[in-house]
């Protein structure tokens, strides 16, 4: 089954650039490297439920006003760090894109009714022998 692509809009998502955290030499202190990627999810032109099931996730990249914030600092180049902050905001709208399937209940079968009732009633014998002995 193929899901529906819902493909984010670079002109909807907002980069910025900041300098990258950690062990890196020289480099770290003076190039900012890392991207920021700020994405409004209600104002998006993404479907209104593909809206809803991105805003219903409980995603600590996800701020109170609707907004995916993803950080991207694994590599030198700024603008591979632009590319990977989207590909993984892709990935994040990809993964909601395609609505949960609703359960439907079952009754249980016949076998497992009989196989629950002889474990039962196995367990009401072990704990009735385990009672006082009456010579």
């Amino acid at each position: 089954m193929t899901t529906p692509r819902h493909t984010v809009l670079e002109s909807e998502v907002e980069f910025t650039a900041i300098r990258a955290q950690g062990a890196g030499g020289q480099n770290v202190n003076k190039v900012s490297s890392a991207v920021h990627l700020r994405f409004d999810v209600p104002a998006s032109s993404l479907p209104d439920d593909v809206k809803q099931r991105l805003l219903a996730l409980s995603d600590q990249r996800l701020t109170d006003e609707g907004v995916v914030v993803i950080k991207a600092q694994t590599s030198r180049s700024q603008e591979a760090n632009r590319i990977d902050a989207l590909a993984r905001l892709q990935e994040l709208v990809d993964s909601i894109a395609t609505p949960p399937r609703v359960r439907r209940a079952t009754k249980p079968t016949f076998g497992s009714k009989q196989r629950r009732l002889e474990g039962k009633s196995q367990r009401s014998q072990v704990k009735a022998a385990r009672g006082k002995v009456n010579e």
